[in-house]
């Protein structure tokens, strides 16, 4: 079970971080995901990241702002946002999945799903 948290409210130029804490003990053998989503548009694909977290791949978007990380011995996986625009704006949701792809990045591609958190930049 994924259980995201952190989102709320922030001016343009604002950070956030967001978290995202797993109940399974085995949390280190699943690579994670970050997701966003807003009304009527599909779930566009964030950050990755590798089980150990040594490795990471980003969106075009939100990369050189946005920064993924995890810490296996709490079980969570945040995501860092800095200087973020009004286009940042959605509903984030954290994924994982057994195995690590920096080109297989498709929502579909991940198993397992946390609720979102919406984050709201205001211009």
């Amino acid at each position: 079970q994924l259980q995201a948290s952190g989102g709320g409210l922030v001016q343009a130029g604002g950070s956030l971080r967001l978290s995202c804490a797993a109940s399974e003990r085995t949390f280190s053998s699943y690579s994670m995901g970050w997701f966003r989503q807003t009304p009527g548009k599909e779930r566009d694909f964030v950050a990755t990241i590798s089980r150990s977290g040594g490795t990471t791949y980003y969106a075009d978007s939100v990369k050189d702002r946005f920064t993924v990380s995890r810490d296996n011995a709490k079980n969570t996986v945040y995501l860092q946002m800095n200087s973020l625009k009004p286009e940042d704006t959605a509903v984030y949701y954290c994924a994982a999945r057994t195995y690590y792809s920096g080109s297989n990045v498709r929502a579909g591609a991940f198993e397992y799903w946390g609720q979102g958190t919406l984050v709201t930049v205001s211009s």
